[in-house]
């Protein structure tokens, strides 16, 4: 045997041994750990279940849970289902509402929901945002301005603000409300801090409730930019009425009164 052929059965020797001590034990591994897996979410029922029993227990494990008490819940879910906002699905109305406001009430990831109604991260990505999609609409159905035509009794009892602001019916202000964005789409969410964050436009009367949302505008985008895209969307104000707002530049100026120093107590 001349020594090409010696060198070769060397060779072919080494390449049966890498395979017989690296190659095999890893595919063994793979193989028992494949079996040994166990599954997370055995049973679509324990969330059904879970949420019976906290609103059919205790009243303060619901107001813990969902902040609302469980005949508010109850009707919060005919009303959703009656209305088709939210369908039944494999997972009842009731189950997907508990997600929502645990989530909410909690400031839950979806890890930690995992934990505590066993289902899928998918699932409550899917369900969760169902509802973010009609908050639009049920902002037009419960949200209700008082009497604009009448002048707020606030104003009304003041001769400091009376007659001058008979006709202010609210304030317009915005809030920088944190976000999170992945790296590539993260700099129109980027304010002059350098946080990110998106610019969110509430509208109040002066009993502080509030009557309008204006949200999912960019750090970036001016207060301004963000009221002219709430009119340009339907929001309006009475014919010979006012707000109060912060920002200089506005689309209709009649409708809106730029706050000076010492205007900013009412």
């Amino acid at each position: 045997m001349d020594l090409r052929s010696v060198e070769r059965v060397r060779k072919r020797k080494n390449e049966d041994e890498e395979f017989m001590f690296v190659i095999l034990p890893a595919l063994y591994f793979h193989l028992t750990w494949q079996k040994q897996r166990q599954q997370r979410h055995l049973s679509f029922a324990y969330g059904k279940e879970h949420v019976r029993e906290l609103l059919g227990g205790h009243l303060k494990d619901c107001l813990v849970a969902f902040r609302m008490e469980p005949n508010i819940f109850t009707w919060l879910a005919s009303y959703l289902r009656e209305e088709g906002l939210i369908l039944d699905s494999r997972i009842k109305v009731e189950e997907k509402l508990a997600f929502f406001l645990y989530m909410l009430s909690h400031n839950a990831s979806y890890e930690k929901m995992q934990l505590e109604f066993k289902h899928s991260g998918w699932s409550f990505s899917k369900y969760v945002r169902e509802f973010f999609d009609i908050i639009p609409t049920l902002t037009t159905r419960i949200v209700k301005p008082l009497n604009l035509y009448e002048t707020h009794p606030r104003i009304a009892t003041d001769s400091r603000f009376f007659p001058y602001f008979q006709n202010c019916i609210g304030a317009i202000d915005g809030s920088h409300v944190p976000v999170t964005r992945t790296p590539s789409r993260a700099s129109p969410w980027r304010n002059r801090k350098g946080t990110l964050i998106q610019n969110v436009m509430f509208v109040c009367d002066f009993d502080l409730n509030i009557s309008y949302i204006s949200c999912g505008w960019e750090g970036s985008a001016s207060d301004a930019r963000v009221l002219n895209s709430a009119i340009q969307r339907g929001f309006t104000v009475l014919v010979g009425k006012f707000y109060l707002v912060d920002m200089v530049a506005m689309p209709t100026p009649n409708s809106f009164l730029h706050l000076t120093e010492g205007l900013d107590t009412i």
